[in-house]
């Protein structure tokens, strides 16, 4: 991340990175195209502290653990919207659903954030921003076919001027055959069948200004995705020879208004927000046929006020308000629960040198009663070196999910939600520094962090239901080196190591490599050339087989090479093409579930 870049996630407000205490990654809508990155998981593989798991190639279920963190502990927002699922057992969000498309940048904020985010932000928060229309009306678009039966197309339209903007898009993404089942799972003479994804994908983005102290804001989009793939069956489990479906629905709204009566002064934003995911189920009897859907729905209404008020030359107050209230809907459940809180953040800048974040936060849940969380996040930039030393402390809650304190699989399983469970709780801290070299040219760092997580909420010993009895502790280093030899060619390198730990059964954590290391370049021969290369490890982890009955083994690592290539044929007219995994390198992330070997792709994107 380059020292003159602007963060918002970090404090809320669009601040210069350099001021930025917090491990912040941000990717750009730039990135996003000269990689060629289609989905959400793409787009995210490289960004250090991560480790992406995906099962089964493009559309499967898709998490992110955060600095060795439960994939349940990152906080996960589009435009603003908490898009962390309720209907799923552990509330996290699946993100593999989301194409990129419309994404005008990313940023991935590490280290607990509860005191500014509330709820679900133990490990970090992920925080996705879409394109805003600006300027005359245009109309863009782009038509990609590859490997796997690959075939997707993009079309935007948008514009604004000084009281209106608006952007509306359509994303389209097939693969319909991925390979993703290991041959030596499935019994001699059983078909291996690929998966199959078709995903369409809506967004819409307006802006108006009514006067010049009251603006309007609205964001909507609406994907449905729909999975065919090989679930498993029998004892011990085997692939199936039939396909389970799985349609994905999700729809995301926010409104807002904008109130800014003292001309920048005071600012004040009153939102309401809605988030509806439905998600089905159908498995195939033993000639094939699908069966009855089982349905899941989850729902999240949120109301918030924020202010945003400049006390003094270089001292912010940030304020704010929120309600919330969660609801789960199954064939014999319905569950719902509301979350009032409330928060202020002081963001100091006591010189051109010295900078600090503070914020602190009170939660009060209908069913767990008050928490109070915090965060303070200090920088020095030392004169003559221009070292940036930074540091931060902070705390994080997640409350028990809807499923683990309600949801009953009886009499089958006999297995039964747990309503006494309390919430999980961390306490995390880093420290590290930033080195800028030849006027910003050569950047290098490393942040070494810390986290302690208490009250995890487990399956207990009977493996009849969850109670609150894991603690487990993480820390690690993140490094990076960043070199522009020239601005048409830039190289930066990326590593991370990772230890996990379960401290009540003092073993490594699942699917937590103690290693990850990237390496991404970018390079312009010519002014309508663009050559971009990856290079993504991963190093061992434990995991367990497909099935879990082989609960803990040791999963191998492997090295992945991406390329990528743009030429403008015209001001109008795009082509590109892109080979990944160009090593044909064959693992299982996770394990029992191959990664996608040696595909092509190739394309036209036009904008009129």
């Amino acid at each position: 991340m380059a020292l003159d870049e602007v963060v918002v996630s970090a404090t809320g407000l669009p601040t210069p990175a350099k001021e930025i205490a917090s491990s912040v990654t941000v990717v750009t809508a730039q990135e996003i195209e000269q990689q060629q990155r289609r989905t959400l998981p793409q787009a995210l593989a490289s960004v250090p502290g991560l480790n992406i798991v995906q099962i089964g190639g493009p559309g499967g279920q898709t998490s992110v653990f955060m600095r060795g963190t439960n994939s349940n502990h990152v906080k996960v927002l589009i435009d603003g919207i908490e898009v962390n699922d309720p209907s799923t057992p552990n509330r996290s969000f699946d993100f593999g659903q989301m194409l990129t498309g419309d994404i005008e940048r990313i940023e991935v904020l590490r280290g607990p954030q509860s005191g500014l985010y509330g709820a679900n932000a133990l490990g970090g928060v992920i925080s996705i921003t879409t394109k805003r229309g600006e300027g005359p009306p245009k109309v863009t678009g782009s038509v990609e076919a590859g490997s796997y039966g690959t075939f997707n197309q993009t079309l935007s339209v948008s514009g604004g001027a000084d009281r209106f903007d608006y952007a509306f898009g359509i994303a389209h993404f097939k693969a319909d055959s991925t390979p993703v089942t290991p041959p030596n799972l499935v019994p001699p003479g059983r078909r291996i069948n690929p998966n199959s994804y078709d995903n369409w994908s809506y967004s819409a983005r307006l802006g108006f200004k009514l006067t010049d102290t009251i603006s309007l804001n609205w964001v909507g989009r609406y994907s449905d995705g729909y999975l065919l793939s090989t679930g498993d069956s029998g004892f011990p489990s085997l692939p199936n020879a039939y396909r389970s479906a799985q349609d994905y629905k999700q729809a995301f709204t926010r409104g807002e208004i904008l109130w800014d009566p003292l001309d920048g002064r005071f600012v004040n934003r009153l939102s309401v927000s809605y988030t509806n995911q439905d998600r089905s189920n159908r498995a195939p009897n033993a000639i094939g046929i699908l069966g009855l859907p089982t349905n899941n729905l989850g729902e999240r209404t949120k109301f918030d006020w924020r202010g945003d008020l400049k006390l003094t030359q270089g001292q912010t107050l940030v304020m704010g308000l929120q309600y919330e209230n969660e609801r789960l809907e199954t064939a014999s459940l319905t569950a719902s629960n509301g979350n009032t809180g409330a928060f202020v953040e002081l963001q100091s800048n006591w010189s051109d040198r010295f900078f600090t974040a503070a914020n602190i936060r009170y939660d009060d849940d209908e069913s767990f009663g008050g928490h109070t969380t915090y965060r303070f996040a200090p920088v020095y930039i030392v004169p003559g070196s221009e070292t940036k030393l930074k540091a931060s402390y902070g705390t994080g809650f997640k409350a028990p999910t809807l499923s683990e304190r309600f949801s009953d699989s009886r009499p089958a399983f006999n297995f039964y939600g747990n309503p006494d469970l309390k919430p999980e709780e961390s306490r995390g801290w880093d420290a590290g520094f930033e080195q800028p070299l030849l006027n910003g040219r050569v950047n290098f760092g490393a942040t070494y962090f810390h986290n302690d997580i208490d009250n995890l909420i487990l399956t207990n010993a009977a493996r009849t239901s969850y109670t609150n009895i894991g603690r487990a502790k993480t820390s690690g280093v993140e490094s990076f080196a960043a070199l522009e030899l020239t601005p048409q060619f830039k190289v930066r390198a990326d590593y991370t190591f990772t230890l996990a730990k379960d401290e009540t059964a003092h073993q490594e954590l699942l699917r937590r490599p103690r290693h990850k290391a990237s390496v991404t370049a970018t390079w312009m021969p010519i002014d309508k050339l663009t050559l971009s290369a990856t290079l993504i490890y991963l190093g061992e982890r434990m995991d367990g087989n497909r099935d879990f009955s082989i609960s803990r083994l040791r999963a191998p690592g492997a090295a992945i090479v991406n390329l990528a290539a743009d030429y403008k044929l015209s001001d109008k007219l795009t082509l590109f093409g892109r080979v990944d995994n160009l090593f044909d390198k064959r693992y299982e992330n996770p394990v029992g579930y191959l990664v996608p070997g040696l595909s092509a792709f190739g394309g036209l994107r036009f904008a009129l």
